[in-house]
C-alpha cells in the first residue's frame, strides 16, 4: 500500500483524531454490540470517504485508493480459495480424520496438561482453526478435567495454547496465510520462519504444563475411546491417508509457491479418497465448493469434520477486502504516513522497530479485539520501515503473527476471547495467566529482535 500517494496532509492532531474514531466504531461494534466486523469496517469506509470528501479529494481518487489497498489481496483470496479446497479434500481422503485419530490416542498417557497442549496443538493445525478445536476437542478435555478433578483453568489454558499454537502454524490458517500475504511472501517461507520464535515458545510452554500436571496415571479413556471408534466407523482413517500431508512437507522442503503446493496436495487427496468412497463427480464438486458434512450423530466428530470448502472462505476473503480497501484510504488520505513520520526516529534499531510492530498489533488486539485487523493494519503500517532497515518482510509477518493472532485470545472482549470463554465455561482473565505459549510469543519475538538472533535480512 505503500505505492498509495498521499493526496492530502493532515496534522498530526487530525489524523489521531480519525484514526481513534475509525478504531471506536469498530470496536464497540465488535466488543460492546457483538458485530461481525464487516459492518463497522464498512461503515469507518463511508466515514473515511465523506472525510476524504470534506478534505477535497476528488472521489475518484479516494475510489482508486480502495481499489489499490484491496488489489493487495488478490493472492491471498486465491490462496484461501484452495484452502478450502484443500480442506475438504483432507476430509473426504482422510487425512484429518487420520490426524485426529492419531492425536486422541495421546491421552492414555500422564502429564494431563501437557497432553492436552500437545494434542490440540496437532488437531489445531491439522484442521487449521483455532476455534473449532477449542469448540469440539477443547469442550471434551474440559469434560475430561472436570472428571477427573484437575485445574480447569489449567485445562483451558494448555487449549488455548495448543489452539492458537495450530492456527498460527498451519498452512491451512487463514491468519497465516494472511500474513504471509500482507508482506507478500511465500506462505510456506513465513511458516519456517516462524518455527524460529514458535518452536521455544513449544516447548517451554509443554514442560511447563507437563510439571504443572496432576500425578494422574490412569486418565479415563471412556469419552477419548468413543471418540476413536466414531473416526473409525467414517470410513475415513487410513494409512494412507497420510500421504497428502507428505506431500505438501515435501513440497515446502523444495520451495515449490504455495499455490502449487496447496493444488499438488489436494489432488493427491482426492485421487486417494477414491480407495474408500463411492462419490460421483457431482459429489466432489459439492463437497470442495460447499464443503464435506459429517453425519456420524456425535457432535465433537461431526463439528471437526463438517467444514471446508470455498464457500467456507468467504467471511474472511470479504474482510480482507474491506479492511485493505479502509487502508488504501488511510494511506491514500495521508493519514498513516502522518503518523508514522512522528514515530520514524524512535524505530530505526532492529529491536525498536520489532517491539513497535509487536506493540501495535498488541494494540489493535486490546482495542479493536479483532484479530485479522491487528495483522492487516501492523503489516500495512510497517512495510516501509522493515524495508528501509534491509529486513526482509518474513520478519515481519512473524511478528504480526507472534504478537497478532496469538493474543487476540487473551483480551476478554475479543472476538475470540468471548468465543472461548463462552465454549469453555472459564473467563479470559481465569484462564490468560495459563496461556504460555500465547503469552511466550511475544515476549520472544521481541527478545529475539534486540538479539539479532533469527533475524533475516534482505
Amino acid at each position: 500500500m505503500f505505492s498509495i500517494e498521499a493526496k492530502s496532509k493532515p496534522s498530526v492532531f487530525e489524523a489521531l483524531f480519525i484514526v481513534i474514531i475509525v478504531i471506536s466504531v469498530i470496536s464497540s461494534a465488535i466488543g460492546k454490540l457483538g458485530s461481525v466486523p464487516h459492518i463497522p469496517i464498512l461503515f469507518s469506509i463511508i466515514l473515511l470517504i465523506f472525510y476524504g470528501l470534506l478534505k477535497r479529494v476528488p472521489f475518484k481518487v479516494l475510489e482508486e485508493s480502495m481499489r489499490s489497498g484491496a488489489i493487495t489481496g488478490i493472492g491471498a483470496i486465491y490462496i484461501f480459495f484452495l484452502i478450502g479446497i484443500l480442506i475438504s479434500s483432507w476430509i473426504v481422503s482422510g487425512t484429518i480424520p487420520t490426524l485426529l485419530y492419531m492425536g486422541f490416542s495421546l491421552v492414555s498417557a500422564s502429564f494431563f496438561y501437557a497432553i492436552v497442549f500437545i494434542i490440540t496443538a496437532i488437531i489445531g493445525t491439522a484442521i487449521g482453526s483455532s476455534l473449532t478445536t477449542v469448540a469440539t476437542i477443547g469442550v471434551a478435555f474440559v469434560s475430561i478435567a472436570g472428571a477427573i478433578d484437575a485445574s480447569l483453568v489449567l485445562t483451558a489454558g494448555a487449549i488455548v495454547s495448543g489452539a492458537f499454537f495450530g492456527d498460527k502454524m498451519s498452512p491451512l490458517s487463514d491468519t497465516t496465510n494472511l500474513a504471509a500475504s500482507i508482506v507478500n511472501i511465500d506462505l510456506f517461507e513465513h511458516i519456517k520462519n516462524m518455527s524460529w520464535t514458535t518452536i521455544p515458545a513449544f516447548l517451554i510452554s509443554g514442560v511447563l504444563y507437563a510439571v504443572l500436571s496432576p500425578s494422574v496415571e490412569g486418565v479415563n479413556n471412556t469419552n477419548i475411546a468413543f471418540y476413536q471408534t466414531s473416526l473409525q466407523a467414517t470410513n475415513l482413517v487410513h494409512w494412507y491417508a497420510i500421504v497428502p500431508l507428505l506431500v505438501l512437507i515435501v513440497c515446502t522442503f523444495k520451495k515449490v509457491p504455495a499455490f502449487l503446493t496447496l493444488t499438488v496436495s489436494s489432488l493427491v487427496a482426492l485421487f486417494l479418497s477414491i480407495f474408500h468412497t463411492s462419490l460421483s463427480i457431482s459429489d466432489y464438486s459439492a463437497i470442495l465448493y460447499s464443503g464435506y458434512v459429517s453425519e456420524t450423530g456425535v457432535e465433537v466428530i461431526d463439528s471437526l469434520l463438517t467444514r471446508g470448502g470455498i464457500s467456507s472462505m468467504f467471511f474472511t476473503i470479504m474482510l480482507v477486502v474491506l479492511s485493505l480497501s479502509m487502508g488504501g484510504l488511510l494511506f491514500g488520505l495521508g493519514i498513516i504516513q502522518t503518523l508514522l513520520s512522528k514515530i520514524e526516529s524512535l524505530l530505526k534499531s532492529i529491536g525498536a522497530l520489532i517491539t513497535g510492530t509487536a506493540f501495535t498489533a498488541i494494540g489493535i488486539n486490546i482495542v479493536v479485539g479483532e484479530q485479522y485487523l491487528s495483522i492487516l493494519l501492523t503489516g500495512d503500517a510497517f512495510k516501509q520501515q522493515y524495508k528501509e532497515l534491509g529486513l526482509h518482510p518474513k520478519n515481519l509477518s512473524r511478528v504480526m503473527e507472534d504478537a497478532g493472532t496469538v493474543v487476540n485470545p487473551l483480551v476478554p472482549w475479543s472476538v475470540c476471547g468471548l468465543f472461548i470463554a463462552s465454549m469453555l465455561n472459564v473467563s479470559v482473565i481465569d484462564y490468560l495467566p495459563f496461556a504460555f505459549f500465547c503469552l511466550l510469543s511475544p515476549i520472544l519475538t521481541i527478545i529475539f529482535g534486540w538479539l539479532n538472533l533469527t533475524i533475516s535480512r534482505n
